[in-house]
């Protein structure tokens, strides 16, 4: 007799229902744990056959995700991975965690939201739950993948239950692992809704179930928008104080301390990670299909985007101050992931920054302890550069160095001794007294 939503519910209950997680990157991994500290047994899929290989030999290739906790999923048989699409049906929750970038022009790229769909309808069974956790613009649950699972002929809200619960990762933030963060859950119908709030009841410290998945999928872009929207008015403020020869740093210090009314947030070099440059161009993406304008998002994007050329005016103005022209001068980068303390480099601004310097000349090497070797990324030809060492040497023989990421393994104090001058994005060397480099602030 086929399951239906009560077998799939006691599964749940009983935590034996077997949970699928579809890509297993920064934001799968940490959901299996969350799952596997739960007390369920979790199915890892993805197409990459190296992950598979290297997660199934109890090792890890995120950094701050450490190889203790495979070998424990492991060791307590409660993982198995796979690039085996076919075994999709051997779980009873399907969690999709595949990424959503954009294309060329900036729309929103589903091809592996979709692919993952195509995957999932060649095995779909009566009593599967499937939930999409992969920001995306409202509509993308509804519109694009019920459709694809709707081919196999089953039911939806009887057969199968389909939900969307968008992802709400920090990473390498410990204070805010996957289960410590509340879970906002839309379900296609209500009992798709109550299984997965059901579902991930057992792994989150919180549940949110809203009234579909079009306010759930809104909800991530309304966070993420929030936050680029913001950082713009800093960066764009940053660039005003500048001229007017005040400290952007203090004035948010001392904002800060008022007790209501405003939330801090700090300037940069650019926005960099997937969420934050991404997913306000798919609210815009989505206005323009309904004709309708966000000036507000869009010139947010516009001030956001323009933070890497403003830092290398900034570069170029410092050298100019001691004599030396951008070309042939060496320009030492400190950090290249998109944030302190991470090995993820998606949409870093040093990539555009490294792009912008080469092509005014320059001879640009790079530092970041977390990434020995610069990966290919899609939007820029990355030099072959690996990690230089950060000597006395290295940062003596730079014409200028430039904080892009403030990591925790830099010891400001050696980088302002040794380093003849820098231009610091990230106000790394705020009340060093001991410096003998210029230090120029951008």
């Amino acid at each position: 007799m086929p399951e239906t939503s009560d077998d799939l519910r006691q599964k749940i209950t009983q935590k034996t229902a077997k949970v699928g997680v579809i890509g297993l990157g920064y934001v799968g991994l940490p959901l299996v744990q969350a799952f596997v500290k739960a007390g369920f047994e979790c199915i890892g899929y993805d197409v990459d056959q190296g992950k598979v290989d290297r997660l199934l030999a109890g090792e890890s290739y995120i950094e701050h995700i450490p190889s203790e906790w495979i070998s424990g999923w492991l060791a307590d048989k409660r993982f198995t991975a796979t690039a085996d699409m076919s075994r999709l049906a051997d779980s009873d929750a399907l969690l999709i965690c595949v990424p959503t970038p954009l294309n060329e022009s900036r729309d929103p790229d589903l091809a592996y939201v979709e692919s993952t769909a195509r995957h999932i309808v060649k095995s779909l069974r009566p009593g599967q739950l499937v939930v999409l956790e992969s920001t995306t613009y409202p509509g993308t649950t509804r519109d694009v993948i019920l459709p694809v699972l709707k081919e196999s002929g089953l039911e939806v809200g009887t057969d199968f239950f389909v939900a969307y619960s968008p992802e709400r990762e920090d990473p390498g933030n410990p204070d805010f692992s996957a289960s410590k963060i509340p879970k906002v859950v839309g379900g296609i119908d209500p009992v798709s809704r109550d299984l997965a709030v059901a579902l991930y009841s057992h792994a989150v410290v919180e549940t949110v179930p809203v009234a579909s998945c079009e306010v759930a999928e809104a909800c991530k872009i309304v966070e993420n928008t929030y936050r680029s929207v913001n950082i713009a008015m800093v960066n764009e403020l940053k660039v005003l104080f500048a001229r007017l020869g005040i400290d952007i740093w203090e004035v948010i210090d001392a904002a800060k301390t008022k007790p209501f009314g405003f939330q801090a947030f700090y300037p940069g070099p650019g926005l960099g990670g997937h969420c934050i440059p991404i997913d306000p161009f798919y609210l815009s993406w989505l206005a323009r299909r309904h004709e309708m304008p966000t000036r507000f998002i869009e010139l947010a994007g516009e001030i956001n985007s323009s933070m890497p050329h403003y830092v290398v005016e900034k570069v170029a103005e410092a050298l100019n101050e001691v004599g030396k022209p951008t070309r042939g001068s060496r320009i030492g980068i400190l950090g290249v992931a998109y944030k302190k303390d991470v090995d993820d480099p998606r949409e870093s601004p040093s990539f555009k920054l490294m792009d912008l310097l080469q092509k005014r000349g320059a001879v640009v090497s790079y530092n970041d302890p977390h990434i020995p070797v610069l990966p290919s990324m899609r939007h820029y030809d990355v030099p072959r550069l690996a990690s230089e060492p950060l000597t006395a040497e290295y940062l003596a023989s730079q014409d200028c160095i430039l904080i892009a990421t403030d990591h925790s393994a830099y010891d400001w104090e050696f980088v302002v001794k040794h380093a003849r001058l820098i231009v610091d994005t990230r106000n790394a060397t705020a009340g060093l007294s001991d410096t003998s480099a210029t230090v120029h602030k951008a």
